[in-house]
């Protein structure tokens, strides 16, 4: 069977949280449950560091602002994890060049990863933490779930990968175009409130009378 599937799942789930990524993958390829997993992600020690580093992630995706910066740091990384995870999977069955499996996992992750990053700074608009941690919570349930769901079902979960992919760009869309107009509205009520003699529906402002019709106004 044809490892395309698992790429693109694992690639879109990088650009999400490659650190979760290798971590489950390891740890399916050590425990036994799979053997489409390489051996290089099943070592000790990537399995140790990619453990730690899920956790500092884990913490600094909840914080406002936080987590905008640790998203701007990984741009690289995500999609490089997400090349090097694909082409490790190619390699591993030979069903797929490394080098075409390594750009599909690569651009699926720095899809997805702009689409999280773009997300998380229309949220960041958002006064109140919560909903930070919500949306970081439903991003490292939904790796989790879709990693393991693609282990079995492997066509299925790259159908659902590709249509959050696609769900996640429409809502970034539509969140900035709100946030846009919102900017915008702010910004009219700010000069409004500075100027109040150039807007015509401001109360206040001193109306000159209408001019009569072929008359010059007066010099």
């Amino acid at each position: 069977m044809s490892v395309l599937p698992l790429v693109f799942t694992s690639g879109w789930a990088s650009g999400v949280n490659a650190y979760a990524v290798v971590l489950l993958l390891g740890i399916f390829g050590a425990t036994g449950v799979t053997d489409e997993v390489p051996d290089a992600l099943q070592r000790p020690d990537v399995l140790i560091v990619a453990g730690v580093l899920f956790l500092c992630e884990a913490v600094a995706d909840k914080i406002p602002y936080v987590d905008s910066v640790w998203d701007t740091v990984h741009t690289v990384i995500r999609p490089v994890a997400g090349a090097v995870v694909g082409a490790l999977l190619a390699g591993q069955s030979g069903s797929l060049p490394d080098l075409a499996a390594g750009a599909i996992g690569g651009s699926t992750a720095l899809t997805s990863h702009l689409v999280k990053a773009g997300t998380r700074m229309a949220v960041n608009t958002s006064p109140e933490p919560f909903s930070n941690i919500a949306l970081s919570t439903a991003e490292d349930l939904g790796v989790a779930g879709i990693i393991s769901f693609a282990i079995f079902h492997p066509v299925a979960a790259a159908v659902i990968a590709g249509t959050l992919l696609v769900l996640g760009v429409v809502i970034l869309v539509f969140l900035w175009s709100r946030i846009r107009r919102f900017r915008r509205r702010r910004a009219q009520r700010r000069e409004e409130l500075h100027f109040p003699g150039d807007n015509p529906r401001t109360p206040g402002r001193k109306n000159r009378p209408p001019e009569a019709p072929g008359k010059l106004p007066p010099r």
